[in-house]
């Protein structure tokens, strides 16, 4: 139990945080100024509420710090932060309110890259990356049931080996590209067999990740970011049935709706488009909703 803090010194400390208040009442922009006094008072109500030393203020400052610091063109470290507290599925789910059947929404995650390659419909996204091959079908229409023809539908995924492209040295493109939905809103490409992986956990995120007793690894998931004129942008992923991660996922992104499942082919099935692959393979099936733009 906490010690209590007397009257005198919690209204040192209350003055304080007036102060701070009052120095932003002059932002001209009233979303801002309703942000940074907050941000203020819930900053102010955590140190007070932990009674934050200061070698825990010095020992986060240089968490942050760190975090700065690892953070390039190919790592967010902290939108890796982000997702372990749980604040990118906090705000996924604010600004992605529920449509009817519209497809739910997940994070984002920190391994996207603009300017991924365009293939066809039936074509691969690997690139040579390690993995089971898999097919992925379905459509995409919107809360009406209408088609929407012409979406633009990124994909990308680690590899068999748990490791995105851009996680490599060598400026490898692979487990990524884009494609289009067809007139009728069809689609279909051939990925990998999504497996569990590690976020990068070499790093203070990481670090935070050990010393509370949490893992760092994702359920098995394939990434989607689907777009198209008048509707909303939808950012997910789909998930593999029967995954042991599902109810841990480090990041809190599972959501039921987007479990699927993966059906394993027995080596000789006949593959879409005539494909000949040496072993076994699967399928899924992933049908998107995507809601009207507000």
């Amino acid at each position: 139990m906490s010690t209590p803090v007397p009257a005198e010194q919690q209204a040192r400390e209350q003055d304080l945080v007036e102060r701070v208040l009052r120095s932003f009442d002059a932002t001209a922009d009233p979303r801002l100024k309703l942000v940074m006094q907050a941000l203020t008072r819930h900053l102010h109500a955590f140190l007070r509420e932990v009674r934050l030393t200061e070698a825990e203020w010095e020992a986060g400052i240089g968490f942050l710090t760190d975090a700065g610091r690892i953070t390039d063109e190919r790592r967010q470290e902290f939108i890796l932060l982000s997702d372990v507290l749980g604040a990118s599925m906090q705000t996924i789910a604010m600004n992605n309110e529920a449509h009817g059947d519209a497809t739910e929404a997940t994070v984002f995650g920190p391994f996207f890259v603009e300017g991924s390659p365009r293939i066809e419909s039936g074509g691969d996204i690997a690139g040579g990356a390690a993995g089971e091959p898999c097919w992925v079908e379905g459509t995409v229409t919107d809360t009406e049931g209408n088609p929407v023809p012409d979406a633009r539908i990124e994909v990308w995924e680690a590899d068999d080996d748990g490791f995105y492209d851009v996680q490599y040295a060598d400026d490898r493109t692979a487990a990524r590209a884009h494609l289009h939905s067809g007139p009728d809103g069809s689609y279909a490409f051939w990925a990998i067999t999504p497996t569990p992986y590690p976020i990068p956990h070499d790093g203070p995120v990481g670090r935070m990740l050990a010393a509370t007793g949490r893992s760092p690894m994702r359920a098995s998931h394939l990434h989607f970011m689907v777009t198209a004129p008048g509707l909303r942008t939808l950012v997910t992923h789909i998930f593999v049935e029967g995954d042991e991660l599902l109810d841990r996922d480090s990041v809190f992104g599972v959501k039921d709706s987007l479990v699927k499942r993966f059906e394993q082919q027995p080596p000789g099935t006949p593959a879409p488009g005539g494909r000949e692959i040496d072993g076994t393979w699967s399928r899924a099936r992933f049908d998107i909703v995507l809601a009207p733009r507000t």
